[in-house]
């Protein structure tokens, strides 16, 4: 079946589920396969990781170390996983050798965010992805407006993206982490409540959107592991 196709299937049968039902059935849909949750570990990482744990704490689980994370992340990422008992954390980075031909001062986002973002986050997901069928995110619709028509399934690329918590609100996030008492980012009470990487990542206003302190100033608002194949980045050429 075209996974187009199977996409919007999958869309018109879970129209009215749970989040923890659509979790569980791509977990176990054999049209798509082997599937991997892909967690940044961030503000709202541990609501969908907690629903993760209660359906197989062996479920892949791929978390992004660009190696530009704050320290504070990396630090809430070996907690959750304890705390949650998760087996099966992978933990990717990207290679010495884009590393060392593309960035070897550590200064490529200084001048090109978009060539930052592929060769530490994009390129590394895609080969962590290589062996699934699927990957699963914790995407909202109230994030941005980027996000907000994103479906509960969808095609991207050769894979089948499945965002169980499209549409949560953000008092359903702090809801369902007060009823679990789920451990917080603790740059969260330091006014970050969108966390990516350190020089990329900005404190944010009282009355600024949740993600305004991502790459403020740029018009960029994605770090491009979620553009549709029609928005996908190029990767930037190598350095010589």
């Amino acid at each position: 079946m075209p996974l187009k196709e199977l996409a919007e299937r999958r869309n018109i049968l879970h129209r009215k589920s749970s989040a923890q039902t659509v979790l569980a059935h791509a977990l176990s849909d054999v049209q798509i396969g082997e599937v991997a949750v892909v967690s940044s570990f961030g503000a709202e990482s541990v609501v969908l990781l907690h629903m993760v744990s209660e359906i197989n704490k062996a479920t892949p689980v791929i978390f992004l170390d660009t190696e530009m994370l704050f320290a504070e992340t990396l630090q809430y990422q070996h907690d959750v996983a304890k705390f949650l008992d998760l087996t099966n954390v992978r933990v990717i980075t990207p290679t010495r050798d884009a590393v060392f031909i593309n960035d070897v001062d550590g200064l490529l986002h200084q001048a090109d965010t978009t060539a930052c973002c592929h060769l530490r986050k994009v390129k590394p997901l895609n080969d962590a992805l290589a062996e699934f069928g699927g990957w699963i995110t914790g995407r909202k619709r109230y994030q941005s407006g980027a996000r907000a028509t994103i479906p509960l399934f969808e095609r991207d690329a050769r894979k089948i993206k499945v965002n169980p918590l499209a549409s949560w609100t953000a008092a359903d996030i702090a809801a369902y982490m007060e009823t679990h008492n789920l451990p917080r980012h603790p740059l969260v009470a330091k006014g970050y409540p969108s966390i990516g990487c350190m020089p990329c990542t900005s404190r944010v206003g009282d009355h600024e959107s949740a993600r305004s302190g991502r790459w403020r100033d740029a018009a960029k608002t994605e770090c491009g592991i979620h553009f549709s194949p029609n928005e996908a980045v190029h990767a930037p050429a190598s350095k010589q």
